[in-house]
């Protein structure tokens, strides 16, 4: 039996849309993600018997009517198509298209029809089902089943199914949740299903050296940060992890098998959660000699030791949350951090010898006119290698979103809205004092003034000159993208801008 797995075009003109970024959008660096949970499904329908294609058509730039012969060429009994807030009545308008040219059940993936399944599965009779939270073994299932009795599938055999919301007979049906993946180390290596499906120089972090992989060592979060979606809409708050032996060995897959690439990113929520294990890993790449470079993402509060370990098993830079200035607009968005052990990691990290690439979110609750300027001020100070300044963007399944409609403060729920006609982020949210429109113009400068720092133009041209083949390709391809922004701000001589009550 034949399952396709789609990341379906979006925003082709202007760019590359990525769906699986915690804030879907084109990015002004030029930063697209891989569809790690398409690929995740991928390599487990592959183990498990079925013949599977995924396709990634932002990354390889294929249009929606090429996506459309492909899929009456391939003619799946189950077609997967990803989804974001932003693009989702886009992405049900393809399931549409594509329900003209083949009879496949299809299914919805992803946080927002995670979040909404009912709204989801009422937009469209195209939309048979969506797959909620975590969907892997969810597909499986549900592939096992179209195995045996293709299109002709009852009400009883989609109801013994975990973790889905279906439509039978013009009626709508929500299952029981599906328990998390315990046993992560079952899961196939992403690296693997990179290697098969796509290419890996189609994706860019700009803060890793390019060509990268991004993997993830485990699941979940301990922590509550009001808007953090996956935390909160897919994974839950548990931290479940791989096992060291796992991790090494699909080290050990991606030094030898795609020799091309030059870092590893580990995408985890925050990888730096358990030291104990941090340590121990950081003790097993040693130990096997690795020699690849890895970047993940952090809390501001790892103490210099394992820092200093994470150095000597070749991290080279660490991407972390401060989120603001002020301890006030911290606590209120949950983040649990202090700002003066945010200034102790900083220091810390620079005598390990680590980067950071800092990231800024405003528009939280508490956030004043004065607050964005004290964080302003406080990125400055702490100075981290690269710095990126978002407006709050409020996802359904999260408490910020409920935090803003319950105040009134979006400004649409029409999903279209939630990025500009260029695909950039577009705030939604917007209250007396402070709008979305200043949330957003603020981001522009704050990256102007953080950027365009004689002193930091000079550093980057000193790290480009000692470090020409790491830094490179990477600062070129980010470059092309990010100068016009920083230039021009996001709405400037855009079609697009923000409403503002």
């Amino acid at each position: 039996m034949k399952v396709l797995l789609l990341n379906p075009p979006f925003k082709e003109k202007f760019g590359r849309f990525s769906r699986e970024q915690r804030s879907p959008a084109i990015t002004k660096g030029g930063t697209f993600y891989y569809p790690m949970w398409l690929s995740y499904a991928t390599g487990l329908l592959e183990k498990s018997g079925f013949e599977v294609k995924l396709i990634d058509a932002p990354a390889s730039k294929t249009s929606l009517e090429e996506v459309m012969r492909e899929v009456e060429v391939f003619s799946p009994t189950l077609l997967v198509i990803d989804t974001s807030t932003p693009s989702i009545y886009h992405d049900i308008e393809t399931a549409e298209k594509l329900k003209e040219v083949t009879s496949a059940f299809t299914i919805l993936v992803g946080t927002h029809p995670s979040a909404l399944p009912e709204e989801s599965l009422q937009r469209s009779k195209a939309i048979d089902a969506v797959a909620r939270k975590e969907y892997e073994i969810t597909l499986k299932e549900l592939a096992d089943k179209l195995k045996k009795v293709g299109n002709n599938i009852s009400k009883d055999e989609l109801s013994s199914i975990a973790g889905i919301s279906f439509r039978f007979e013009d009626k709508i049906f929500h299952n029981s949740e599906r328990e998390p993946v315990q046993n992560l180390d079952a899961l196939p290596f992403l690296s693997a299903v990179y290697k098969k499906h796509l290419h890996v120089e189609d994706y860019l972090y700009t803060i890793a050296q390019y060509p990268q992989v991004a993997i993830y060592t485990g699941r979940g979060c301990p922590y509550q940060c009001v808007y953090c979606v996956y935390p909160q809409v897919m994974h839950g708050h548990s931290y479940r992890k791989r096992s060291i032996g796992n991790l090494i060995e699909e080290f050990r897959f991606i030094e030898k098998e795609l020799p091309q690439v030059r870092e590893i990113f580990i995408e985890d929520d925050t990888f730096t959660v358990d030291k104990k294990r941090v340590t121990a890993f950081c003790e097993a790449y040693e130990k096997a000699r690795l020699k690849i470079s890895w970047v993940a993402n952090s809390r501001a509060d790892v103490d210099v030791d394992t820092l200093i370990e994470m150095k000597k098993a070749n991290c080279r830079l660490l991407c972390v949350g401060f989120e603001s200035g002020d301890q006030k607009v911290l606590n209120a968005m949950k983040k649990n951090l202090k700002i003066e052990k945010a200034h102790q990691f900083v220091k810390s990290a620079k005598e390990a010898g680590i980067l950071i690439h800092g990231c800024f979110i405003v528009g939280n609750p508490e956030e004043t006119k004065e607050t964005l300027q004290t964080t302003l001020n406080y990125a400055k100070k702490l100075n981290p290698d690269t710095a990126q300044f978002f407006p709050i963007m409020v996802y359904p399944g999260t408490a910020a979103y409920d935090w803003a409609k319950t105040n009134n403060y979006l400004i649409s729920e029409d999903y279209t809205e939630w990025n500009t006609e260029e695909g950039l982020h577009n705030c939604m949210v917007s209250r007396p004092g402070l709008t979305n429109i200043e949330l957003v113009e603020f981001c522009d400068r704050a990256r102007k003034e953080f950027y365009l720092r004689p002193g930091y133009i000079l550093y980057r041209l000193k790290q480009l000159i000692l470090h020409p083949i790491a830094d490179g390709p990477r600062m070129v391809k980010s470059i092309k993208v990010f100068a016009k922004f920083l230039l021009r701000g996001t709405f400037n001589n855009s079609s697009s801008k923000a409403s503002n009550r």
